[in-house]
């Protein structure tokens, strides 16, 4: 096939041709030059747009300019724009006039200067009141490449054109045959009219094959064509992930092997496929491929971005110190070839890569390459503003604020720099950077216990940036929105919100895996919930086979280990856990969220072993840090962790004083879990003074009554928290609880009530267990 014209760019120059006759009128005229302009010239686009459609199937087809041009009228009476490109494609009736037509194209377009002269010259008058194009105009542009590329046609070449052209109009052979009764009908050559010869005759079979019967022959598109379809495969691939769909594998093994002249292109586009496939033989193969290819025609000014690639592939195979190298070694070959808009991306990369594996950047770090985590980022922000490079500093200002928030420093910066990114995301239009902004709007809104808005931001992403975002991204943001269901005790709802996901979207190997990993952690935290040991247990050793490169899913799933090894009564084992995660939190990845929960953590193993007094520290610490950091739901676990070492030296008024203040920001938390042990330290806290006025002979009065019914509704409240989260074990201390207290006020009848519903939820949660 050629290297540019096809079938649908000779229809497109047809109907540039009517164009210029002057009979399209003004009120059509918009419309056609619009359709004419996004065929030729197609502008940056979503996935889902027309446009993107049109360019995905390499040409416009003849049933595209039908729905375009049958609506609108011409300037000849009774005649529409589609009827009058109908006669203008019929008109070229061989492969002659294929050549005429080619040759005379050039008439639609202004003269030359030097034209121009040689007409004065000789005394020619200007023409007047016929339409020109600009030579200098996309129309005229257009015109001018197809005409100088017909010229460079071989014969067997421009004639494959001729036999494609004609396969590519003949579904209209009827219409136009109908509304052109005068006419000479040859449906594929004049010149088999006038030697009355038929498509079956041999000679015509000779010449065009069975070209009225043949429904799938090869593609006719051009290597331009191909190259425009690789580079939007491409480009959708890199900013969304995924995979090349099969349809579209098909399609291009079919135009591949019809005979056109494979770009170097090609090679890029399955090194991504297999790269995302998780297929490191053939993605690795295909990266060499394509830039040893590049190598030959661009010189070393690519050697940059071959090692940049190289540097990624490897980081997600988990081959790091390779990866390291790589990234160091485009540094300075982008820094020799004063490329900064390669080194700016290497540097970023090295940046977000020591804060998921620092252990990897000490010999990066010793040379002093990127300095601190703050020189990194200052130095990031200022190159980005130096090359305009708009994305890249938008990422730098949310990187910024992450580091801010883990570090617990001030909230007011944090807000600032997300406040600084979503202007640079609204002004620049850089919508792939809006799915990250959001996220770290929603993890903003979580730590500091509003999360109602949290909520709203997950929902606005979903919305409104779902199909124009990263799909990693966007899995993400479900989870999150996932977990704030699940702490709510909505499972039903996460469980369908993360089912909703279409399997074809995780073709990717990376993305099938953080998938399948989100959607065990909340199976896991259920499971939990429910008391089912050995569900558990082997959804955190499947959970825990999986190594993704990202600390925070890596340190929830710690955290929700250590929560099972406390409910199965392994202290030790906890305890064990909590050390050496807390070893493991190395500087550059730190966050103090981590710090803080494990700290409670610790506090309430020590509670449960009977030895609350030696987590008394421990609670104040995380209390003091939470309270500086401004991380209110972890300041109101703080305080919970300290009021049950309170309650173990009978501070029962200071407890239930310290809970009842704080019970109004952990209700608006939309945390059944925390609520639950909230009203759980509220009932022991009343029923402690409720001890303390029996003790010191008040067992009548009105204050110890008070109590006890205080403790009776806070016990229901927990009742309903424990409930709603399906937590079996908080639901039968409840019930315990609840006997004992129907015993110790001489109520034996609901103290046996109590019991045995303490009995049938024992009963209840096995059974379900065993089904």
């Amino acid at each position: 096939m050629t290297r540019y014209l096809t079938p649908s760019k000779i229809a497109l120059l047809c109907l540039i041709s009517i164009y210029t006759e002057g009979v399209v009128p003004n009120s059509s005229a918009i419309h056609v030059l619009s359709f004419l302009v996004t065929c030729l010239s197609p502008l940056s686009r979503g996935p889902n747009s027309p446009a993107a459609e049109k360019e995905a199937q390499c040409s416009v087809s003849i049933t595209d300019l039908e729905d375009a041009l049958t609506a609108h009228q011409s300037s000849i009476p009774g005649r529409s724009v589609w009827d009058l490109f109908l006669k203008k494609i019929w008109s070229i009736d061989c492969c002659d006039a294929l050549e005429v037509f080619f040759a005379d194209i050039s008439a639609i377009l202004v003269k030359t200067r030097d034209e121009q002269i040689r007409d004065r010259d000789a005394g020619l008058a200007p023409e007047t009141g016929c339409m020109r194009l600009s030579r200098c105009s996309p129309l005229g542009a257009f015109v001018r490449r197809a005409q100088l590329e017909f010229t460079r046609l071989q014969f067997h070449d421009s004639v494959n054109l001729w036999k494609g052209f004609v396969k590519y109009r003949l579904p209209t052979y009827h219409v136009w045959a109908r509304k052109n009764p005068s006419d000479e009908q040859a449906p594929v050559d004049i010149n088999l009219l006038n030697l009355n010869l038929d498509t079956s005759d041999h000679l015509a079979q000779v010449a065009y094959g069975n070209i009225e019967g043949d429904s799938e022959d090869e593609q006719y598109v051009s290597t331009k064509d191909v190259e425009r379809l690789l580079e939007f495969q491409i480009n959708e691939l890199q900013s969304l992930g995924g995979r090349v769909p099969d349809g579209m594998k098909a399609q291009l093994k079919r135009i591949i092997t019809s005979g056109v002249t494979v770009p170097n292109l090609v090679h890029y586009l399955r090194f991504l496929d297999a790269w995302r496939a998780g297929d490191y033989p053939s993605s690795f193969d295909n990266l060499h491929r394509y830039f040893d290819c590049t190598m030959h025609t661009r010189d070393r000014s690519s050697y940059q971005y071959a090692l940049l690639n190289l540097a990624i592939l490897q980081a997600d195979f988990g081959c790091y110190g390779e990866a390291v190298s790589a990234m160091q070694e485009a540094v300075s070959i982008a820094r020799e070839s004063h490329d900064m808009n390669c080194l700016n991306f290497c540097m970023s990369w090295l940046y977000h890569f020591g804060k998921a594996f620092p252990e990897q950047m000490k010999d990066v770090q010793n040379t002093g390459m990127l300095g601190n985590e703050k020189e990194g980022l200052a130095f990031l922000k200022a190159k980005a503003k130096e090359t305009e490079m708009w994305s890249l500093l938008s990422t730098t200002y949310l990187s910024e604020a992450k580091l801010e928030m883990q570090n617990g420093e001030s909230l007011s910066c944090s807000i600032e720099n997300i406040i600084r990114a979503s202007h640079l995301n609204a002004t620049k239009n850089l919508v792939n950077s809006v799915g990250p902004q959001l996220m770290l709007q929603t993890a903003l809104y979580s730590r500091i216990g509003n999360t109602h808005l949290a909520w709203l931001n997950s929902e606005i992403f979903r919305e409104c940036y779902a199909n124009k975002a990263p799909f990693e991204d966007y899995l993400k943001s479900t989870f999150r929105s996932c977990q704030l269901l699940a702490q709510q005790g909505r499972y039903t709802e996460a469980s369908a919100r993360i089912n909703q996901i279409a399997p074809e979207k995780l073709s990717s190997l990376k993305t099938s895996q953080y998938w399948i990993f989100f959607s065990g952690i909340l199976q896991l935290r259920h499971e939990i919930y429910r008391d089912n040991k050995v569900a558990s247990t082997h959804l955190l050793s499947q959970l825990q086979a999986i190594h993704l490169p990202d600390s925070d899913l890596n340190l929830l799933l710690t955290i929700l280990t250590i929560t099972l090894h406390i409910r199965s009564g392994h202290y030790a084992e906890a305890l064990s856990t909590v050390e050496e995660a807390a070893q493991a939190i190395h500087q550059d990845n730190f966050d103090i969220h981590t710090q803080i929960k494990l700290l409670c953590l610790k506090a309430h193993i020590l509670q449960k072993t009977g030895h609350p007094q030696r987590g008394f520290s421990l609670a104040m610490r995380a209390a003091s840090i939470a309270h500086r950091a401004r991380l209110l739901p972890a300041l109101w676990e703080s305080i919970c962790a300290l009021a049950g070492v309170l309650l173990s030296l009978r501070e029962f008024d200071a407890v239930s004083q310290m809970i009842e203040s704080i019970m109004p920001q952990i209700l608006e938390s939309s945390d059944c879990e925390l609520a639950a042990q909230a009203y759980s330290l509220l009932v022991d806290a009343n029923m402690g003074i409720a001890g303390v006025l029996w003790s010191q002979g008040r067992g009548d009065s009105p204050l110890k009554k008070e109590r006890v019914n205080c403790a009776l509704g806070y016990l229901d409240c927990a009742y309903e928290q424990f409930e709603k989260i399906g937590d079996v074990s908080g639901q039968c201390e409840m019930m315990a609880k609840k006997a004992t207290m129907m015993h110790l006020t001489g109520d034996l009848v609901l103290a046996n009530d109590y019991a045995a519903k303490y009995l049938d939820l024992k009963r209840q949660g096995r059974a379900d267990v065993v089904g």
